[in-house]
């Protein structure tokens, strides 16, 4: 069976058809199997599908593919909008899961509760390689280049990242910053003939995985580690995926195991899908410890001491 990447764009999006078209004029490209009545393309080993629902809807889109044309996903690359309140304009990579929701919440961008989808390993390299080809297209500083922090759905079982165009419709339009992320992906996948970027070797010196834990949407203290020693990205955990329930915790500062909220269910649920993307990995929590309260940092130290989850400082990293 041969094993391929998916990249996923719609037609409705026009940060995603925008890449996905200006990817699809870079040669080699040839007409793919017919897929759920959905056009498909393929180049080398990839396979660039285009359809038009919401992506965060498209549930399983790995296995279906698999089912349909016996080929197996490694990898899914999903090219989507972005959207924020303060309309910056901003290119983003970032891993997907809903870990925090609890059995019977709505999810109102797919997933489903309790669950994060396994992080492509790619998040960390292609973050730098974006930089760098948004830079010589002289879109920085104007854009932002920036990680997420997990959010959203779809629900898939192979490694996934979204690759995302922000924030207004001026920007989702752009066709520099559409060339900028379909030179990422073509690049990035080694489809010009050069070394693709950001595949996993545990054999590699380089094998630490920051685990992400607090801080805002965009994750500033964790990229900073990131972009400084070039490691691997896992789960990146805003603290709005981390609810902690306070009862009056000032009085019981070191007792974990009264602080309700679904933050160690979110925590586990991120560790064990890092650690399955990154086979051998050494796997280290970072925490914005900034972010938190004494009491909300002193109960996930020492969960995260309990399930045997290494802590780095900036420096651990190196």
């Amino acid at each position: 069976m041969q094993m391929v990447t998916l990249v996923v764009v719609t037609t409705t999006d026009p940060a995603s058809i925008g890449p996905g078209s200006a990817l699809l004029a870079m040669p080699g490209w040839n007409p793919g199997p017919s897929f759920q009545n959905v056009t498909s393309f393929v180049n080398e080993g990839v396979r660039l599908i285009k359809h038009d629902r919401s992506i965060v809807e498209e549930d399983h889109l790995d296995k279906r593919w698999e089912e349909s044309t016996h080929e197996v996903v490694e990898e899914l690359i999903f090219l989507s909008k972005h959207t924020a309140v303060s309309n910056r304009p901003a290119l983003t990579i970032h891993p997907i899961g809903t870990p925090h929701l609890s059995e019977g919440d709505v999810t109102p961008q797919g997933g489903k509760p309790g669950w994060a989808a396994l992080p492509n390993p790619r998040i960390g390299p292609w973050l730098k390689l974006l930089k760098k080809i948004a830079q010589s297209h002289n879109l920085i500083p104007e854009f932002e280049v920036t990680l997420e922090a997990t959010h959203h759905g779809p629900i898939t079982s192979t490694p996934t990242m979204f690759v995302e165009i922000g924030s207004t419709e001026e920007y989702w339009k752009r066709k520099d910053a559409a060339d900028v992320i379909a030179l990422l992906v073509w690049e990035g996948l080694g489809l010009g003939g050069g070394a693709a970027v950001g595949n996993w070797s545990s054999k590699d010196d380089r094998d630490k995985v920051l685990l992400g834990i607090g801080g805002g949407h965009y994750v500033p203290r964790h990229m900073d580690v990131i972009l400084k020693y070039g490691v691997w990205v896992g789960h990146l955990l805003s603290g709005y995926s981390l609810p902690m329930e306070d009862g009056d915790q000032s009085k019981v500062e070191s007792n974990a195991k009264v602080i309700g909220g679904t933050w160690r269910e979110s925590i586990k649920v991120a560790y064990e899908a890092t650690k399955s993307a990154f086979p051998g990995g050494k796997i280290l929590a970072h925490l914005d410890h900034k972010s938190f309260k004494s009491w909300q940092k002193n109960a996930i130290v020492g969960f995260l001491e309990e399930q045997n989850i290494g802590i780095g400082k900036m420096d651990d990293f190196r």
